[in-house]
């Protein structure tokens, strides 16, 4: 799926991100714990260096809670990077990523520590920041993209500090990994409006098929489960009544249908990237 979602402001945002590395002693990039790879900007590595990283698993409630315990072993494995699994809005989780920032910033005895945080749209990050402060300072939204402009939050002050600038959420310019485009926009990363749920469905149903049959089949009551994405969409419109006249299923309903169900968590708790499909993909590059 070649999503290319990339508003002006976006293009902005990413030299805001450049020179706001500068002055910052540690990066905290929110990820969607579901597609932890996918989810993660490839650019904003790219512009981090050698920053310290914190990422962060946000909506861990709705992704597979082993996929995700093996996801943060794989991504310590990087140097000056932590990982946590939180939900945005538990106070207590929040504070565990403003602990691990401190531990890998440089100690500055006079202002504390200075953090960015970075993300793609509609990872939660707003949400987190709000939580952290422990009041609204950002704004937030079920639809991506609701930061517009950089602002900066003063946590707390002294020695014992924490600053944190925020960013628009930055999607880049073309995704051209089809399976991560596909997973960005059955997750909510990309405006309905510029979703194409014909193209996301059919493959996202053969991704749950492979790692949760039991889930799909109990959630759409299948008792005829197609191998083939198109044709498991369609079985899933008949038991959901996506019927045009004289009995045509009406695909694109039923695609409509399971995006905004895997995006609302309501299979159950799934994960979309799984740490062996990447492992195994570095293998072959080294060959």
């Amino acid at each position: 799926m070649a999503v290319q979602w990339y508003p002006g402001h976006m293009k902005k945002a990413s030299d805001e991100i450049r020179s706001a590395l500068k002055k910052v002693d540690v990066v905290i990039e929110i990820i969607d714990a579901r597609i932890p790879v996918s989810s993660s900007n490839p650019m904003l590595k790219e512009l981090r260096g050698s920053k310290p990283c914190v990422k962060v698993l946000n909506k861990k409630d709705l992704a597979d809670p082993t996929v995700t315990a093996r996801w943060i072993q794989t991504m310590e494995k990087e140097a000056n990077t932590r990982a946590v699994a939180i939900e945005a809005l538990k106070k207590k989780e929040v504070d565990k990523v403003k602990g691990l920032a401190a531990s890998l910033a440089p100690p500055d005895m006079k202002r504390g520590v200075r953090a960015l945080v970075v993300g793609i749209p509609n990872v939660g990050k707003s949400t987190f920041i709000n939580t952290l402060a422990g009041r609204k300072v950002a704004k937030t939204g079920d639809e991506p993209a609701v930061t517009r402009h950089q602002q900066h939050v003063r946590i707390d002050g002294g020695r014992d500090g924490f600053d944190i600038a925020d960013t628009p959420g930055v999607l880049w310019p073309n995704l051209a990994d089809h399976r991560g485009g596909i997973r960005l926009g059955a997750t909510g990363a990309v405006r309905d409006t510029a979703l194409d749920y014909l193209e996301v469905a059919p493959q996202a149903v053969v991704d749950l098929l492979t790692h949760y049959r039991e889930l799909l089949v109990g959630r759409y009551k299948l008792k005829t489960v197609p191998e083939e994405g198109l044709e498991l969409l369609a079985e899933i419109g008949k038991k959901r009544g996506c019927l045009r006249k004289g009995g045509v299923v009406d695909l694109h309903k039923a695609a409509e249908i399971v995006c905004k169900e895997i995006k609302a968590g309501d299979l159950g708790r799934i994960s979309l990237d799984w740490p062996e499909d990447y492992q195994n993909e570095e293998n072959e590059d080294d060959e």
